[in-house]
C-alpha cells in the first residue's frame, strides 16, 4: 500500500501541500499573537487612516497576515487539481489539529512550573518565565474561537467563489479565479474574525470592528494582488512534477466534484 502511494505523484503532492498547509497554518496562529507595524517595516512613519469616524487607524497588524495569504494561495492551487472536496478536507484537518495545538497549549499552561525555571532568563531581562510563557501560548479564548470559525467560514466562501469563476472562465484566466476568490474569502475572513473576538468577546463598537477591519483587508487585498505571479509559478512546477496530461487529467477531474 505504501509503496502505491510513494509511486503515485498526485498523492505525493497532495500529501506535501496538506502538510505545509497544516503547518504554515499552524505557525500563523502561534505567531498572531505579535502585533507589528508595517510602516516601521519600511522605515515610514504611522499613516493615521480615519475610517467611519475612527481616528489614528494605522497599519498594526498581527504576524500571522504574514503566512496567511499563502493559505488562501494554496487553498486556490488544491481547488485547481484536487477540486473543493479536497480543500475542506484539508481545512477541516487544520482545524482540528490547530484545536488539538491550543488544548495542548492551555495544559501547558496549568502545569506547575518548576521553581529553577521561573526566573531563569532574569539576566536577560525576563523577570517571569511562567508569565512570558503565558503571554505568547495564552491567547484569549474569544480570539481563538473566531480564529477558526473566520478560517472555516473563509475556505468555504474562496472554495465557492473559485469554482463559480472557473465554469465561466474554463481554462482562461487563472489570475481572475484565483485573485478573485482570495479578496473575497479575506474579506470575510478579516470582519469574521474582528467581529468574534472584539465585538462578542470584548465588546468593540461596530463602527471601530468595521474599520479595522478594512485597515487589515487593505493590507491583504494589495497582498492578493503582489502573489497573484505566484499561482503561475506553482502551477508550472505542479504540470513538471507530474506532467502536463496528468495535469490536464486532474484539473478535469477537479471539476467535475
Amino acid at each position: 500500500m505504501i509503496h502505491q502511494i510513494l509511486k503515485d505523484k498526485p498523492t505525493k503532492l497532495f500529501l506535501g501541500i496538506t502538510a505545509f498547509f497544516v503547518a504554515n497554518a499552524l505557525i500563523a496562529e502561534c505567531i498572531g499573537g505579535k502585533i507589528f507595524s508595517l510602516e516601521k517595516v519600511f522605515g515610514w512613519q504611522p499613516v493615521n487612516f480615519t475610517i467611519l469616524g475612527e481616528s489614528g487607524l494605522s497599519f498594526n497588524l498581527t504576524c500571522g497576515v504574514l503566512l496567511w495569504p499563502l493559505e488562501f494561495i494554496i487553498t486556490d492551487i488544491v481547488n485547481e487539481y484536487f477540486g473543493p472536496k479536497a480543500v475542506r478536507r484539508i481545512s477541516y484537518t487544520a482545524v482540528i489539529l490547530i484545536t488539538y495545538a491550543f488544548i495542548m497549549f492551555y495544559a501547558a499552561l496549568r502545569i506547575p512550573p518548576a521553581d529553577f525555571w521561573v526566573g531563569s532568563r532574569q539576566a536577560e531581562g525576563i523577570p517571569n518565565m511562567q508569565m512570558a510563557f503565558g503571554g505568547i501560548f495564552g491567547q484569549g479564548m474569544w480570539i481563538i474561537a473566531g480564529s477558526l470559525i473566520a478560517f472555516l467560514v473563509s475556505q468555504i466562501v474562496d472554495v465557492t467563489v473559485f469554482h463559480r469563476i472557473k465554469k465561466v472562465t474554463g481554462e482562461k484566466w487563472v489570475w481572475l479565479r484565483a485573485t478573485g476568490s482570495t479578496v473575497v474569502s479575506q474579506l470575510v475572513d478579516s470582519f469574521v474574525v474582528l467581529f468574534i473576538a472584539f465585538r462578542i468577546g470584548n465588546n468593540w463598537s461596530l463602527k471601530l470592528v468595521i474599520a479595522i477591519c478594512l485597515v487589515n483587508y487593505l493590507y491583504k487585498f494589495m497582498m492578493a494582488i503582489i502573489l497573484t505571479p505566484l499561482i503561475y509559478l506553482l502551477e508550472k512546477q505542479i504540470e513538471k512534477y507530474v506532467g502536463k496530461e496528468k495535469a490536464i487529467e486532474m484539473k478535469k477531474a477537479a471539476m467535475g466534484q
